[in-house]
């Protein structure tokens, strides 16, 4: 699995700008430009990652550019290849790709990285026209998009399916992107579809322009065990007035992290840590997601240590969050 991913990563990266990051002794030379893998061009992570690509370019003078990506499996891997210095990830999957469990058991641990802050709360959104899908168990037997290869979605699905006591086999399972979920439900192809990123997202919000969406809720003594069980999770709220739906859907999130590779300069990260951080109130007219950033969900990340650099930044505001 580990080579194929190796292999689409290349091809992917073949039409962008490529650029080295060789170490030399205990230099590393500076990039052109920091490659940010963020995600699908229908995601979050796409929107709000070029958003402060761009920023980070114009004003702060650290050239970065913002990529498509394909998950937060995908997004650690294009790390470890050296194809991408910074880059998106649920606070769960780098989770096991530093510890080396559950989707990286057989490919073994990646430590390369580190955190550079976390940014905002990262829904679990199931996603239906059929108003008689009102509850997980309702999946049972349906056709349901659980997210593309290799993407945290697919994990925080069969987290899901398992505490209503459900598996993979008990669905008629597709593995498809935000944007290909959402054209799916519209032409009819599938009952649902789990997509996980920050409300609003554009694929859902896109479909909801011609078709009457439906966000399906966990209930409380689910959110309770599922938590118990996998502590990354925190309970969620998507209001009603996101979708224009009827009542307010409630669900769990995950922590969308910027992740850096370890061998960027320190000066860099700060830099950039700064740039996020001390103007993210300033731009939320630019993406929305700004609005929820603050310092302290940013360190609260206890994981993954942060990057020397992000760590120098949190320190000056009185935080000390555990570093390399």
């Amino acid at each position: 699995m580990k080579k194929h991913l190796t292999i689409l990563l290349s091809a992917m990266f073949a039409l962008s700008l490529l650029v080295s990051c060789e170490k030399q002794g205990d230099k590393t030379e500076s990039v052109t430009k920091l490659r940010f893998y963020t995600g699908g061009e229908s995601g979050t992570y796409y929107a709000f990652g070029s958003v402060i690509a761009q920023h980070a370019t114009n004003n702060a003078g650290i050239p970065v550019v913002g990529l498509a990506g394909n998950g937060s499996q995908v997004n650690i891997m294009a790390m470890e290849e050296r194809l991408a210095e910074l880059a998106f990830c649920q606070s769960d999957v780098m989770a096991y790709a530093y510890n080396g469990t559950n989707v990286f058991a057989n490919t073994g641990k990646i430590d390369c990285f580190s955190t550079l802050g976390a940014l905002y709360v990262e829904q679990v959104q199931i996603v239906t026209l059929n108003p008689e899908i009102k509850t997980v168990a309702d999946l049972k037997g349906k056709v349901v998009s659980i997210g593309a290869a290799g993407s945290g979605v697919y994990f925080n699905a069969i987290d899901i399916l398992g505490i209503y006591g459900m598996t993979e086999k008990d669905i008629k399972p597709t593995y498809q992107s935000f944007g290909d979920s959402a054209n799916a439900l519209k032409d009819g192809k599938i009952d649902a579809g789990f997509i996980v990123a920050g409300a609003p997202t554009t694929a859902i919000t896109d479909l909801a322009t011609t078709k009457k969406v439906y966000l399906v809720s966990l209930d409380q003594a689910h959110v309770d065990q599922l938590i118990e069980k996998s502590p990354y999770y925190t309970p969620a709220t998507i209001a009603k007035s996101v979708y224009n739906l009827d009542n307010d859907t409630h669900t769990v999130g995950v922590g969308a992290v910027l992740l850096v590779r370890d061998d960027i300069p320190a000066d860099t990260v700060y830099t950039l840590t700064k740039d996020i951080f001390d103007n993210a109130k300033s731009l939320v007219s630019s993406h929305v997601k700004y609005g929820e950033i603050s310092l302290k969900y940013g360190s609260s990340i206890k994981s993954v240590p942060y990057h020397p650099g992000a760590a120098k930044y949190f320190a000056e505001k009185g935080i000390t969050v555990p570093s390399k």
